[in-house]
């Protein structure tokens, strides 16, 4: 049964190195070292810094994670990785460092999907009945999918170039504003007027659920510009205004394009309607409460895991992991890490493909 099995998880995808250990839908340690302050002076996150950084915390982050559950790896029954996608020298990290685990020990290893461990928190913490509709909208990822099974995703939509988190980031830095830039845009809009600045809604004036936000960051960009020409600089007020008319945006783009996925989902006839958003973004107020008014004009239950559980983290890497292993799927020591990993693969690739397959 799988609420008898134990896993260790391991994340190691971004910029948040992460070990927790799972019990069945028991979340026993979660243990996660962020890497905010090594990529504070760049703008972003270096992928070179994170993968260093994951290499020298990961093992402390697994024995803290031991320690917090009062377990030790002979408790385990697998241990449970992402491998993929991400930035390839962080998740490479992980990976190595879970396949030596696994040698030495002799326990099962599971491979996972990153977006798999988002799309499946629900059920680690609500027990969500499938099939559900799920938001991920995050720093990396946006994407709209019907979850059907642990191993069974159809997309509906998603961005065609950059994620929400990341126009968040990169507004932040527009306006001068401290990273990360989700929480910095979202205090100062409370003291912001949303209707000072029109900007663009890419992608409304078309059918389905893609979404665009490359366009908005430029218009973001060009309306900063202009302020400081009329005015020889920004005041804090235009701080708040832009960034009260930039969340605002963001929040229509995301209401109405989430209408038209659940209005897609509840033709399928769900017997519990479920609407569940994970990611950093969920967190935000303005967004979260648009989407839990839509959900009740649908009659759709709506549900987002604790914020601890939104962002990344090894719970559900090895919550994942653990309902593969309860079915006896398993991977052996030739896993490897992978940049790309689309979640659905008979859905056409929203970011185009390569030699290394589709990016999303």
């Amino acid at each position: 049964m799988s609420a008898a099995l134990t896993i260790l998880g391991i994340e190691s995808s971004c910029d948040d190195t992460a070990a927790a250990v799972v019990r069945g839908q028991a979340v026993l340690a979660s243990v996660v070292y962020g890497q905010t302050s090594l990529h504070a002076n760049f703008g972003g996150v270096v992928p070179e810094i994170a993968a260093r950084a994951h290499a020298e915390k990961l093992d402390h982050c697994v024995e803290e994670a031991l320690a917090t559950a009062d377990l030790t790896l002979t408790d385990m029954d697998g241990i449970a990785v992402t491998a993929g996608p991400g930035l390839i020298g962080g998740v490479l990290s992980g990976v190595m460092c879970a396949k030596g685990l696994a040698a030495a020990t002799g326990l099962p290893l599971i491979g996972v999907n990153h977006l798999a461990g988002h799309a499946l928190t629900p059920r680690l913490t609500d027990d969500v009945p499938y099939p559900y509709l799920m938001l991920l909208v995050s720093g990396g990822h946006c994407q709209y999918l019907i979850v059907k099974s642990a191993n069974n995703f159809q997309r509906l939509g998603g961005t065609i170039d950059d994620a929400p988190g990341e126009a968040f980031d990169k507004t932040a830095r527009i306006l001068g504003l401290a990273q990360p830039g989700g929480p910095s845009v979202e205090a100062a809009a409370r003291n912001g007027d949303a209707r000072r600045f029109a900007l663009p809604k890419p992608l409304l004036d078309r059918p389905g659920c893609d979404m665009s936000f490359s366009g908005l960051k430029t218009a973001m960009l060009r309306a900063r510009d202009q302020v400081v020409a009329e005015n020889g600089g920004l005041t804090q007020q235009d701080q708040a205004d832009l960034s009260a008319s930039f969340q605002a945006t963001v929040a229509a783009v995301l209401v109405e394009k989430s209408r038209r996925a659940i209005d897609a989902y509840l033709a399928l006839s769900p017997p519990a309607p479920t609407f569940a958003v994970a990611g950093g973004v969920a967190a935000n107020s303005a967004i979260r409460a648009g989407l839990e008014t839509l959900c009740k004009e649908h009659g759709a239950q709506f549900t987002a895991p604790p914020l601890a559980l939104c962002t990344d983290n090894a719970a559900m890497i090895a919550y994942a992991g653990l309902t593969r292993l309860a079915e006896g799927d398993i991977d052996d020591l030739s896993l490897s890490a992978r940049p790309r990993w689309p979640l659905d693969d008979s859905a056409v690739p929203m970011l185009g493909s390569g030699k290394k397959g589709a990016k999303a």
